[in-house]
């Protein structure tokens, strides 16, 4: 599949903004799954100057700055991007959950030592008994991995309600275990700390997600949305995408942008202004297929 993607953030100020500096990811990864073929950033107003880096998990960060007043700032970036159909994993290759939970042993290979950083805490997982205990109902001892995982992905999806207006970005993980409810941000981060909390290598990953209009009924432009699964290190598999929302493995419909440890390291736009008083933000995505000639 090939598709061009527009994603279109606004900010409103109700009072003039003199000078801010800003960080975005919102460039697809280059994967064996994907590639992106085109891609560019508009700003309004222009930035003063730009920045283009890796962060540490090799995904494209752009920074940019203003140094005029502005009440309204728009940032657009669009993409052309291919996606490959994903093999499934193969649950006969799959190694029981308590063997990827084991230490790395000494002359671990560097996919091992790479996935390793993914087990501990971070600003807004943090691993719990709670947590734990909710997982191992779907990790009995010597399960598959794949199997375990699926499982979990299932439950997370049956037993918590997706409901925008419970949470927020800052609404903390034991209060979206506690209420059942939230968004894909919530259920990505409620599955990546159960699977922390058994000692197993869990990340994040943002990205965008076609959605499809009802039979007989228009694509509507606008409508598709940003969105946020996980991975998990299986070993020989590697890295298993998993998507409690939709209780789905990732497919030719998701767009990966970036993963890290949580939403705090692959925030779309993030960044610090002076002034502003209060503000307002919307954001748009379209992620419209190329039709084959």
């Amino acid at each position: 599949m090939q598709y061009t993607i527009t994603h279109t953030t606004n900010y409103s100020y109700s009072e003039a903004v003199p000078v801010c500096h800003n960080e975005v990811h919102l460039t697809p990864r280059q994967a064996p799954y994907q590639s992106c073929q085109e891609h560019r950033v508009i700003m309004n107003p222009v930035p003063s100057n730009m920045t283009y880096r890796m962060d540490y998990f090799g995904n494209e960060l752009n920074g940019f700055s203003i140094h005029e007043s502005h009440r309204r700032l728009t940032v657009t970036a669009t993409s052309l991007v291919n996606t490959q159909p994903r093999p499934r994993p193969d649950d006969s290759h799959s190694p029981t959950w308590d063997e990827m939970a084991n230490p790395v042993s000494q002359g671990a290979s560097p996919a091992e030592l790479d996935a390793m950083q993914f087990v501990f805490d971070s600003p807004i997982v943090k691993r719990t008994q709670q947590l734990a205990d909710y997982a191992r109902v779907s990790f009995p001892p010597t399960r598959s991995l794949l199997e375990a995982v699926l499982d979990l992905t299932r439950r997370i999806h049956e037993e918590f309600e997706y409901d925008p207006k419970t949470t927020t970005v800052h609404t903390p993980l034991d209060e979206v275990f506690a209420n059942r409810s939230g968004v894909c941000q919530d259920f990505a981060h409620m599955e990546i700390g159960c699977l922390r909390s058994l000692g197993l290598p869990a990340r994040y990953v943002s990205g965008y997600l076609r959605t499809l209009p009802p039979p007989g009924r228009p694509r509507l432009v606008g409508v598709d949305a940003s969105h946020a699964w996980l991975s998990v290190y299986g070993g020989e598999l590697g890295w298993i995408e998993l998507d409690p929302t939709n209780n789905a493995i990732p497919t030719t419909d998701h767009i990966t942008l970036a993963w890290g440890r949580d939403y705090s390291d692959v925030c779309p736009i993030k960044g610090v202004f002076v002034g502003g008083g209060e503000h307002t933000m919307t954001v748009a995505v379209d992620m419209a297929p190329v039709e084959a000639n």
